[in-house]
Order: structure tokens, then sequence, then C-alpha cells
């Protein structure tokens, strides 16, 4: 069987698309799968085209026996909504130069990341031109997403994204959805077959890490790694909660649009125990969550469908969950007891969370436990790949 991924985002980028197709991959050829993938020239979280991939239209690359080609695109992360619009679309146009490749390849399946929502229509016209079926993986919905980030409003523009939306699903043999609420809405715009595609996590990334470091200050060690933007809020956090007054201290590893305003706040404010580091990557990612005591999981708005990766890591590194937010990320927090939970901005709320783990070894001993099992037992990425790769098999036969 051959699968060609296609999405905007891959390794060598950080963050939480970009591993987990790369780990899609790798274990799908662990199944036997040939694996190629179509993306576009590396740019993500800065906006800027790596300069190794500088000036070039299209590269091809192999990694671990697959087969990578990259196209250019208009590379940007300003938070406007034209400039990010231009740079979906351009890789949307320079990805249906894969067409020749396709043809070649023969794939049975192409499964198409999104957002960005465009790109599916590029994978519609490649999966007729080369014969294959066409999955469409959803991570977060769109338009919905956008309008409830407030990138775009009701109207005429979101109106026609609803219909391309649903053009698209009615287009795909199958959707799948990181999330109970996303295959829900799926089936309500109209796809035939849908299939609950966690996310989940590597848990073998997790099973030799050191033990925690010496912690002499006697603080809670809060970790957050991970996109420093809009929807995460978390300069806000940083300026409304005096970490060091509680005995904690906040750790922040990552880039984003909102880096400067923490960066300037910290400069002014250097003594409240917010520590700003470099961004780390992926493989850096299990050992430096192990030498904290609990990870920060902040969203500020409930993005209808969204569970973030940064759950399923935490609970397989054993470190209990300061989740701010509502939605499916939340019930997964609460069912399993991983963590404890507080509304978006509810700043007080959240303290009281970080003093109630602080003050209770006890408390954070019994949920770093429900974490590591949970991992295993519900959101083991390797058990998840092998049931989708099976039952795209049975679809073929």
């Amino acid at each position: 069987m051959k699968l060609t991924i296609l999405t905007q985002y891959f390794y060598p980028e950080t963050g939480a698309p970009q591993n987990r197709l790369l780990e899609l991959a790798r274990l799908f050829k662990k199944e036997g799968w040939e694996v190629s993938v179509i993306t576009a020239m590396p740019n993500y979280p800065k906006g800027k085209i790596f300069k190794e991939y500088e000036g070039k239209f299209m590269m091809k690359e192999e990694l671990d026996g697959m087969e990578i080609l990259r196209y250019w695109l208009y590379a940007s992360n300003k938070p406007k909504t034209i400039p990010r619009i231009i740079s979906m679309l351009t890789f949307s146009i320079t990805a249906l130069f894969g067409r020749s490749y396709m043809k070649k390849f023969k794939p049975d399946y192409i499964l198409v990341e999104s957002p960005p929502l465009v790109l599916g229509v590029t994978a519609v016209i490649l999966s007729r031109l080369c014969g294959a079926r066409l999955i469409m993986n959803v991570s977060d919905i769109w338009p919905m997403t956008a309008k409830e980030l407030g990138s775009i409003s009701d109207g005429k523009l979101y109106n026609a994204l609803e219909k391309l939306e649903r053009y698209i699903y009615k287009n795909s043999f199958l959707c799948s959805g990181q999330s109970e609420e996303i295959t829900d809405h799926i089936k309500k715009s109209g796809g035939k077959k849908t299939y609950l595609f966690r996310n989940g996590v590597d848990i073998k990334r997790f099973e030799s890490g050191s033990d925690k470091s010496n912690n002499d200050s006697g603080n809670l060690r809060i970790i957050y790694a991970g996109l420093i933007g809009l929807a995460q809020g978390v300069p806000d956090i940083a300026m409304n909660i005096d970490f060091k007054g509680i005995g904690a201290e906040l750790h922040i590893y990552g880039e984003g649009g909102e880096k400067q305003m923490l960066e300037d706040f910290l400069k002014k404010n250097p003594d409240r125990n917010v520590f700003l580091h470099k961004s780390v990557n992926r493989d850096e990612i299990p050992e430096l969550l192990m030498q904290h005591d609990c990870a920060l999981i902040p969203l500020i708005k409930n993005i209808y469908g969204a569970v973030p990766s940064k759950i399923y890591e935490a609970m397989a590194a054993g470190l209990p969950v300061l989740f701010s937010g509502t939605g499916e990320g939340s019930k997964i927090i609460r069912e399993n007891n991983v963590g404890l939970v507080s509304s978006p901005k509810d700043f007080a709320a959240l303290r009281e969370n970080i003093i109630k783990l602080k003050d209770s070894k006890d408390l954070r001993e019994e949920m770093s436990a429900n974490g590591k099992r949970t991992a295993a037992e519900k959101f083991d990425r390797n058990k998840i790949i092998k049931d989708f790769s099976e039952t795209l098999n049975n679809y073929s036969n």
C-alpha cells in the first residue's frame, strides 16, 4: 500500500502538527506502507523560509526511506488575515506541480492535513489525477475556528469558505478528525465516512527520561512548551499571576507572535519567577518535560473540536496538567483525573489550582500515575496509527 501525505507543515519545522505528521509517516512506513510527502518550504513558526531552502521553487529530499517534495510558498506569520490567506493559497497552487510525481508514485491514498482548508481542493484535484482515495484529516475546523479566533467574521467570504468545506468533505473517501466534536461536525456537513483519529502521543519517547533534577528552591516548576500566540494567552498569565509569591516557577519555551510582548513585560518585571527560554526541537521535549512538576496548557477561547496535543505529551511524561480552557480537552482531563481545569482568563482559579498542586505531593503523584496509564491505554500513537493502517487496508480489500 502507498500513502502520500499532503501538508503545508512538516519537519524540520517544530510544532505539534509537524511532530505528529512526522511520526505518522514513520509509523505507516513501519507498518509496511510506501510513504511520500508533498509539503512547503519550511518556514514555521517565524514565517521566514529556512536559510538552506531560500531561493528555491522545488526541492526533493529523502528522510527515513521516504521521498519528500517541497514547493515554494509566500511565507508569513503575521496575524493579519490577508497575508495568511496568501500564504495558504500560494502553497495550494504550487503543490499542484507535484502531479507528475503523483502519477508516477500512484498512491492508494492521499492524506491531506487541514488547516489550511484550501489545500483540500488541491488534494481533490491530485486524487482525481492519480486515482487515489482522498482522506481529509481535520485538526481544526475551518472556517469555524477562524471565526472563533476573530480572524474572520460572518459574511460572503465566510459563507464561501463553508461551501468549500462541505465540497471537500463530500469529495473525500474518508474524513478523519482528532476529536469527537470534529467528527460530529463533519457528519453534519456532508462527510460520507468519518474516523476518530486522535493525535495521541508516542509513549516510547517518554520511557527513558532521567529523574527530575534537584529542586533546591522548593518551588513548583511549571512548564509551557509551545506556540506563544493569540490563542494561548501566555503573556496574560505571566502578567496576572505572581508565581514567585505563591512558590512556583513558570518556564516558557517557544516562539510566536506574542513573544515580543512577553519579553517586554519580563524586562520590566524580572522578579516574578517567569523564565523565557529559547525554543527547543521535538527530540528535546520528553527530557525537558520530565524535568518539571506540571504542565501549563492554556487556551483563551474554546476552539470547537480542538484538543491540544500537549495534553497527551504531558500525560506520557507523567506531568499533572494545569489546563486553562474548556471543550473536549477539559473533558479528557477531568474524566481521567490527570490535572486541574480552570476557565479561560480566570487567573484567580488558575492561581488556586497551582497552589493546590504545590501543596499536595500526593495529588501530583496520583495525577502523574493516572496520566502515564491513560496515555498508554487510550492515546498511544503507535496503537492509534496501527489501527488506522489496518482500517485503510480493510477498505482496500
